[in-house]
Protein backbone atom coordinates (compact mmCIF):
# COMPACT_ATOMS: atom_id res chain seq x y z
CA UNK A 1 0.00 0.00 0.00
CA UNK A 2 0.87 3.63 -0.60
CA UNK A 3 1.05 6.44 2.11
CA UNK A 4 -2.33 7.96 1.11
CA UNK A 5 -4.30 4.62 0.55
CA UNK A 6 -2.78 3.61 4.12
CA UNK A 7 -4.05 7.09 5.32
CA UNK A 8 -7.12 6.57 3.32
CA UNK A 9 -7.36 3.22 5.03
CA UNK A 10 -7.16 4.30 8.57
CA UNK A 11 -9.37 7.53 8.17
CA UNK A 12 -12.10 5.56 6.05
CA UNK A 13 -12.40 2.39 8.14
CA UNK A 14 -9.93 2.13 11.32
CA UNK A 15 -11.29 5.50 12.55
CA UNK A 16 -14.79 4.87 12.53
CA UNK A 17 -14.34 1.82 13.53
CA UNK A 18 -12.47 3.23 16.38
CA UNK A 19 -14.64 5.54 17.40
CA UNK A 20 -17.68 3.23 17.68
CA UNK A 21 -15.31 0.78 19.76
CA UNK A 22 -14.53 3.84 22.30
CA UNK A 23 -17.81 4.60 22.76
CA UNK A 24 -19.55 1.40 23.11
CA UNK A 25 -17.01 0.21 25.25
CA UNK A 26 -17.05 3.16 27.55
CA UNK A 27 -20.55 4.61 27.24
CA UNK A 28 -22.35 1.83 28.25
CA UNK A 29 -20.36 1.10 31.21
CA UNK A 30 -22.38 3.50 33.73
CA UNK A 31 -25.97 2.43 33.22
CA UNK A 32 -24.55 -1.44 33.13
CA UNK A 33 -22.68 -0.98 36.20
CA UNK A 34 -25.28 1.31 38.08
CA UNK A 35 -28.28 -1.60 37.32
CA UNK A 36 -25.90 -4.61 38.17
CA UNK A 37 -25.76 -2.50 41.31
CA UNK A 38 -28.73 -1.10 41.70
CA UNK A 39 -30.43 -4.47 41.29
CA UNK A 40 -28.62 -7.37 42.04
CA UNK A 41 -29.66 -9.41 39.26
CA UNK A 42 -26.90 -9.77 36.61
CA UNK A 43 -29.74 -10.67 34.06
CA UNK A 44 -31.30 -7.14 34.09
CA UNK A 45 -27.76 -5.57 34.30
CA UNK A 46 -27.60 -7.79 30.60
CA UNK A 47 -30.88 -6.28 29.40
CA UNK A 48 -29.98 -2.40 29.90
CA UNK A 49 -26.28 -3.20 28.31
CA UNK A 50 -27.94 -5.31 25.46
CA UNK A 51 -30.36 -1.83 24.87
CA UNK A 52 -27.51 0.88 25.66
CA UNK A 53 -25.65 -1.25 23.26
CA UNK A 54 -27.72 -1.82 20.45
CA UNK A 55 -28.90 1.96 21.18
CA UNK A 56 -25.69 3.61 20.97
CA UNK A 57 -24.93 1.59 18.01
CA UNK A 58 -28.13 3.03 16.19
CA UNK A 59 -26.65 6.10 17.52
CA UNK A 60 -23.57 6.40 16.64
CA UNK A 61 -24.00 4.89 12.80
CA UNK A 62 -26.30 7.63 12.21
CA UNK A 63 -24.17 10.47 13.81
CA UNK A 64 -21.16 9.18 11.54
CA UNK A 65 -23.03 8.37 8.09
CA UNK A 66 -24.89 11.90 9.00
CA UNK A 67 -21.94 14.10 9.50
CA UNK A 68 -20.33 14.46 5.99
CA UNK A 69 -20.90 13.16 2.73
CA UNK A 70 -16.82 12.23 2.70
CA UNK A 71 -17.12 14.12 -0.62
CA UNK A 72 -14.77 17.60 1.19
CA UNK A 73 -13.04 15.64 3.91
CA UNK A 74 -11.87 12.39 2.08
CA UNK A 75 -13.35 10.17 5.11
CA UNK A 76 -15.00 7.99 2.27
CA UNK A 77 -18.62 6.50 2.05
CA UNK A 78 -20.90 7.89 4.42
CA UNK A 79 -23.16 4.37 4.30
CA UNK A 80 -20.00 2.36 5.07
CA UNK A 81 -18.28 4.97 7.97
CA UNK A 82 -21.55 4.27 9.63
CA UNK A 83 -22.32 1.06 9.58
CA UNK A 84 -18.77 0.48 10.62
CA UNK A 85 -19.10 2.48 13.78
CA UNK A 86 -22.51 1.09 14.64
CA UNK A 87 -21.16 -2.30 14.51
CA UNK A 88 -18.28 -1.70 16.33
CA UNK A 89 -20.18 0.31 18.66
CA UNK A 90 -22.62 -2.42 19.92
CA UNK A 91 -19.89 -4.77 19.74
CA UNK A 92 -17.93 -2.64 22.08
CA UNK A 93 -20.59 -2.48 24.44
CA UNK A 94 -22.23 -6.30 24.07
CA UNK A 95 -18.35 -7.52 25.37
CA UNK A 96 -18.69 -6.27 28.91
CA UNK A 97 -22.63 -6.98 29.07
CA UNK A 98 -22.09 -10.70 27.88
CA UNK A 99 -20.94 -12.01 31.53
CA UNK A 100 -24.30 -10.63 33.35
CA UNK A 101 -25.78 -13.85 31.20
CA UNK A 102 -23.83 -15.38 34.49
CA UNK A 103 -26.62 -15.68 37.02
CA UNK A 104 -24.35 -15.57 39.64
CA UNK A 105 -23.44 -11.26 39.96
CA UNK A 106 -20.27 -11.43 41.93
CA UNK A 107 -18.97 -14.13 38.82
CA UNK A 108 -20.88 -12.03 36.04
CA UNK A 109 -18.99 -8.77 37.57
CA UNK A 110 -15.47 -10.25 38.47
CA UNK A 111 -15.68 -11.85 34.98
CA UNK A 112 -16.82 -8.16 33.04
CA UNK A 113 -14.19 -6.36 35.01
CA UNK A 114 -11.53 -8.29 32.98
CA UNK A 115 -13.27 -7.91 29.56
CA UNK A 116 -13.19 -3.93 30.40
CA UNK A 117 -9.53 -3.93 31.17
CA UNK A 118 -9.01 -6.21 27.75
CA UNK A 119 -11.94 -3.80 25.58
CA UNK A 120 -9.67 -0.72 27.30
CA UNK A 121 -6.12 -2.10 26.63
CA UNK A 122 -7.36 -3.30 23.09
CA UNK A 123 -8.57 -0.10 22.06
CA UNK A 124 -4.84 1.61 23.63
CA UNK A 125 -3.13 -0.58 21.17
CA UNK A 126 -5.56 0.42 18.06
CA UNK A 127 -4.98 3.63 18.92
CA UNK A 128 -0.81 3.07 19.13
CA UNK A 129 -0.85 1.13 15.80
CA UNK A 130 -2.78 2.72 13.56
CA UNK A 131 -3.25 6.29 14.67
CA UNK A 132 0.89 6.28 16.01
CA UNK A 133 -0.25 7.29 19.28
CA UNK A 134 2.42 6.61 21.85
CA UNK A 135 1.83 3.59 23.95
CA UNK A 136 1.81 4.76 26.85
CA UNK A 137 0.04 7.90 26.55
CA UNK A 138 -2.92 6.31 25.05
CA UNK A 139 -2.57 3.67 27.50
CA UNK A 140 -3.28 6.03 30.31
CA UNK A 141 -5.62 8.28 28.24
CA UNK A 142 -7.92 5.01 27.82
CA UNK A 143 -7.63 3.98 30.99
CA UNK A 144 -8.03 6.75 32.70
CA UNK A 145 -11.41 7.89 30.90
CA UNK A 146 -12.98 4.42 30.87
CA UNK A 147 -12.08 3.92 34.62
CA UNK A 148 -13.89 7.30 35.17
CA UNK A 149 -17.04 6.66 33.91
CA UNK A 150 -16.63 2.55 35.45
CA UNK A 151 -16.35 4.66 38.57
CA UNK A 152 -19.66 6.52 37.88
CA UNK A 153 -21.56 3.48 37.11
CA UNK A 154 -20.35 1.67 40.30
CA UNK A 155 -20.78 4.52 42.42
CA UNK A 156 -24.37 5.37 41.04
CA UNK A 157 -25.24 1.31 41.53
CA UNK A 158 -24.03 1.49 45.24
CA UNK A 159 -25.30 5.06 45.94
CA UNK A 160 -28.97 4.14 44.48
CA UNK A 161 -29.11 0.37 46.37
Amino acid sequence: MTKKSDAQFVIQKIQPGLLGLMDGSVSTLAPIFATAGLTGQPIKAFYVGLAASLGAGISMGLAEALSDDGKVTGRGSPITRGAITAFATALGGMLHTLPFLIPDLHRALHFAYVVVICELLAIAFIRYKFMKTPLYSTILQVIVGGGIVFAVGLWLGSAGS
